[in-house]
């Protein structure tokens, strides 16, 4: 059966996810292979010291993306798009999305990014002896009750991004394991009681006209249909009307837990780090955490196995500033390069740096870093005074500086815990260039770093994957994966080096010794 058969009879998975910067929609075949795509980019804005995306901002651009999509689509093969065997959506977790009983937002959509929950996290944090991060849903809830926010007693329900276009194209309000452990901690697939009673204990909560679980939505693991395409979703997601209702959708997942399919990581001891405008890794473990760390989340699988996850807000922007800097430095020279090969020249170049970076550290901080305790004072660099300054040495401290805070994080987890990955898998913008960042990452965290033939496609083909598999019916995840998905898939390798792993030390003595200075002058 050819593309344009397997299109027409709608024997295709879709997955479109909402990423930081741009929305992705990846269409695959029944080999799992990519056959169109489409995409919208779009940016964040602060708005009232809120970081968000308008209620406009996500519905013109899903519309935008699946145009796009729809478009490659009639490019390609020559043939309107009017069904798809299985669809999902997923999008950046937690933060908080606040509706009335007539589905209108609150207050506008307060992302992961926002770092205005430090109350509400540590009372929480303490009531749950278990690890409330600041950007986690609940958070973000309940600070609002401590501020005596007008909007609370209207609140019918809230989500996230994921499942709130999820409930926009099928009109359930449910939502993949993974991303919901990110609104409120989960036990054996579903939210987890003895906290939620210890949360609607609280005095402040029991004034309110709602109770938690009401407002939650519902939890579902990886593999069952959770809804399908109504005739308003079809409308909303394409206007010109040639997309037909009745669609099976996957749970709505969040973008670590597309992250972790897309590079096969979801059985214990294996894991990943996805590398983009943020960083994260994911630990998927063999038993539960002895202790909890502010430094370290909880969080599922897409099939509800418990994960350690490190999750750092800045990684490439600063990165992807000083290399956009050096382009244009070319062009003034008359010597313009793709952008494409400008990394490629300075990661490369990088590489041949000290595996310290020679007394330059990097602080790529754009955004406030909870994993390190770094507030609002923006990006910084330092360098010893009897460093020398080169481009190469410059470039591998960004490097570092882009990983530096995953590292941060993932030290508490090996010296506590004695929890390190068996393998990682490396998947996102920072390993575009061969060979650089990978070595970077497998020296940083002691462990083989893979990158997979796929890395390139990133979370909406992995949503597009738990499409295929609840289409499929379900089952073991991780089975599904090995046997049907990347069985034979090409991947390189690359194993820490002593020489970094000891570069890696001298810097991080460095980077610890200069956040201290990097703190006293955010509070001053």
């Amino acid at each position: 059966m050819d593309i344009k058969e397997r299109l027409a009879g709608g024997r295709t998975s879709l997955g479109i996810e909402f990423g930081s910067t741009r929305i992705k929609c990846c269409l695959i075949g029944e080999d799992f292979a990519p056959i169109a795509a489409g995409e919208h980019c779009w940016e964040n804005r602060l708005e009232d010291g809120v970081w968000t995306y308008t209620r406009e901002d996500i519905v013109s651009g899903l519309q935008s993306a699946y145009a796009s999509l729809k478009k490659d689509v009639k490019d390609r093969y020559g043939v309107t798009l009017t069904a798809v065997g299985a669809m999902g959506i997923s999008a950046m977790m937690h933060g908080y999305l606040a509706f009335d009983e007539k589905d209108e937002l609150l207050v506008p959509f307060r992302t992961w990014r926002n770092t205005m929950t430090a109350q509400a996290a540590e009372k929480l944090t303490a009531l749950f002896g278990f690890n409330v991060p600041q950007r986690y849903s609940i958070a973000h809830l309940y600070q609002a009750v401590l501020n005596g926010e007008e909007h609370i007693d209207k609140i019918a329900h809230i989500n996230t991004l994921a499942g709130f276009v999820h409930f926009l194209l099928t009109g359930e309000r449910k939502l993949g394991i993974g991303d919901a452990s990110g609104m409120f901690p989960v036990r054996d697939g579903g939210y987890n009681s003895e906290m939620a009673g210890n949360f609607s204990a609280l005095p402040e909560i029991k004034e309110r006209s709602w109770e938690l679980t009401d407002i939650l939505p519902q939890p579902v693991r990886a593999g069952e249909i959770c809804g399908r395409l109504t005739e308003a979703g079809a409308e909303l997601l394409d206007p010109e009307g040639d997309l037909k209702e009745g669609i099976p959708f996957a749970p709505p997942e969040g973008d670590a837990g597309t992250g972790m399919t897309a590079t096969n990581a979801v059985r214990p001891g294996t894991g990943n780090v996805s590398a983009g405008t943020s960083v994260f890794s994911m630990i998927v473990l063999d038993e539960p955490l002895k202790g909890c760390y502010p430094e370290i989340d909880v969080v599922t699988t897409p099939d509800g196995a418990e994960v350690a996850m490190v999750h750092c807000n800045n990684c490439c922007g600063e990165l992807d500033a000083w290399v956009k800097m050096f382009a244009e430095f070319l062009k003034l020279s008359d010597r313009e390069a793709d952008i494409g090969e400008v990394y490629s020249l300075l990661y490369k170049n990088a590489m041949t740096a000290p595996e310290d970076c020679g007394g330059i550290v990097a602080y790529n901080y754009i955004s406030a870093e909870p994993v390190t305790g770094a507030g609002e004072k923006g990006p910084s660099y330092m360098r010893s005074p009897d460093s020398s300054m080169d481009l190469a040495k410059f470039f591998r401290a960004e490097l570092y500086g882009a990983l530096a805070a995953l590292k941060y994080g993932n030290d508490i987890l090996t010296e506590r815990e004695g929890r390190t990955a068996r393998s990682l898998t490396g998947h996102g913008g920072l390993f575009k260039v061969r060979g650089a960042a990978q070595q970077v990452l497998a020296d940083a965290l002691g462990c083989p770093v893979s990158v997979m033939s796929t890395a390139g496609e990133g979370g909406a083909w992995g949503m597009a994957l738990l499409a295929a598999f609840a289409k499929d019916g379900g089952g073991a995840l991780a089975d599904w994966l090995d046997g049907k998905v990347f069985a034979g898939m090409e991947a390189e390798t690359l194993a820490p080096t002593e020489a970094g792993i000891a570069g890696w030390k001298r810097y991080m003595e460095g980077y610890r010794r200069g956040l201290e200075r990097y703190r006293s002058e955010v509070r001053g």
